[in-house]
């Protein structure tokens, strides 16, 4: 499959992909985007707006992933709104999800947190304090455990994400764990889009 990976951080969703897709990660900060060549070196990877990149080459992909910016839908904003700060959700998020919807032909998979306020657009599903929509069936997935890396910001490996992040500067780590999708999750929503994309061609 061609697979466009959006926001790609440092690749959580692609680590378990393997080699036989031909991928493209598009990440905005050039530290981060380095950071996922140097785990993923035969991936393309472009340093770019991934919202304005998905508007110009949806149509050369089989499979897009997108996770945009979450900050400003998390529940962490009650907090921040408390303090004085105070801010819009970032609509970004639901651009993508109507523009994917309408006028994109492959499988798509848009993740988010689950946001503080009721979602505009139901997600498909939700696991792990995300959302997840998508134009395909995503089957239930029982791990035994919540991840959670919010405490890896001085690890080397990250707890469950087995990703080694050690070389990039110490003020990059805990925000590229934090924003890593669990690659089991990653595999999961892949499997179902691939298992998809079968039955049509069966049909």
């Amino acid at each position: 499959m061609k697979i466009l990976n959006l926001y790609a951080g440092i690749g959580g969703n692609r680590k378990l992909w393997g080699d036989e897709h031909e991928i493209t990660a598009v990440e905005n900060v050039p530290e981060i985007a380095e950071a996922y060549h140097k785990l993923f070196p035969d991936d393309t990877v472009i340093v770019a707006d991934a919202h304005q990149y998905l508007l110009d080459h949806h149509k050369e992909f089989d499979f897009i992933w997108t996770s945009p910016p979450c900050p400003t839908h998390s529940k962490l904003n009650y907090a921040l709104n408390a303090q004085g700060y105070i801010r819009y959700p970032d609509m970004t998020l639901y651009q993508e999800i109507i523009f994917l919807k309408h006028f994109y032909k492959g499988k798509y998979l848009i993740e988010n947190v689950v946001s503080y306020y009721d979602p505009l657009i139901m997600p498909s599903t939700t696991f792990d304090r995300h959302y997840y929509w998508a134009n395909f069936y995503i089957p239930t997935m029982k791990t035994g455990r919540t991840f959670d890396v919010s405490r890896a910001e001085h690890q080397e490996l990250s707890d469950g994400l087995d990703i080694d992040v050690s070389f990039m500067p110490r003020k990059w780590r805990r925000k590229v764990l934090r924003n890593a999708v669990h690659p089991k999750m990653g595999l999961h929503i892949l499997e179902a889009a691939q298992k998809h994309v079968k039955q049509e061609i069966l049909l």
